[in-house]
């Protein structure tokens, strides 16, 4: 994907580090803002998934073998890319994981994996960045939410409990570090054609057809476009938006 990108929605000089980049959407996040004139810097546990990703993402990609749930690694983490690197102007924190299964069935064990993932990881890996950040008086948090915080999707009680602290946590985060110049947003896509989604639609045929009914648009989304709404909200053209949730749904998030 050459860079298609300039003007106000230019990324150009700038650093990201995308947390999950190596696949699904964090792939596309980083593939887009590359295409913006951006620098990105991706991570997951997966070095041979990491390599694989940044050959195809070419020159200006790098990547780190991290694993977000080791929280007394972020920091280091953060450190590593700065130094490496440069400064962190935007930080995606896209990796995150799912769990379907009848809140009954759901273990204690289960859902602080979810939340620990998905919630306490967040905001490690954010108030590492953000300290540099307010320091320096600019930059980017993105969080990735979901329809899952918006309403009641049976069987993700852990997930939906996850996604709406992160909800919560951008509201508070904005109103905390906006002064200084830091902005703070959430994405919460729809249903978006990726591996997992494939896999988790096709094992449940009535639940697709249910997302698909109440989408106006009447398709899926891509992934890139989560890629491009994070471009946007990371550039100027977004500099008086925070503390905001973008859905990136095809509508069904409104859909009856």
């Amino acid at each position: 994907m050459e860079n298609q990108v300039s003007g106000i929605f230019s990324l150009k000089d700038k650093l990201a580090l995308i947390t999950g980049g190596g696949s699904g959407i964090g792939f596309d996040i980083a593939q887009c803002m590359l295409a913006a004139g951006a620098t990105v810097v991706i991570t997951g546990r997966r070095e041979g998934a990491l390599q694989e990703a940044v050959a195809v993402l070419g020159a200006s990609a790098h990547y780190i073998v991290n694993d977000v749930t080791e929280l007394d690694k972020l920091e280091a983490l953060v450190a590593e890319v700065e130094t490496r690197f440069g400064e962190i102007d935007i930080l995606v924190n896209n990796a995150g994981i799912n769990l379907k299964k009848p809140a009954l069935e759901v273990t204690d064990e289960d859902f602080a994996r979810i939340v620990h993932t998905n919630l306490n990881a967040v905001f490690s890996l954010t108030r590492a960045c953000a300290k540099r950040m307010v320091a320096r008086e600019r930059g980017c948090i993105l969080m990735i939410s979901s329809m899952a915080a918006y309403y009641g999707i049976d069987r993700v009680v852990a997930y939906a409990a996850s996604k709406s602290g992160v909800e919560g946590m951008v509201k508070v985060l904005a109103s905390e570090f906006s002064k200084y110049g830091v902005r703070i947003n959430a994405i919460a896509p729809g249903f978006i054609e990726t591996n997992m989604m494939r896999t988790a639609m096709s094992s449940d045929p009535d639940r697709m057809h249910k997302a698909l009914d109440r989408t106006p648009m009447a398709k899926f989304g891509k992934p890139a476009d989560i890629g491009w709404a994070a471009v946007f909200l990371a550039s100027e053209a977004a500099a008086y938006i925070t503390g905001a949730s973008l859905p990136v749904d095809g509508g069904n998030s409104i859909g009856f």
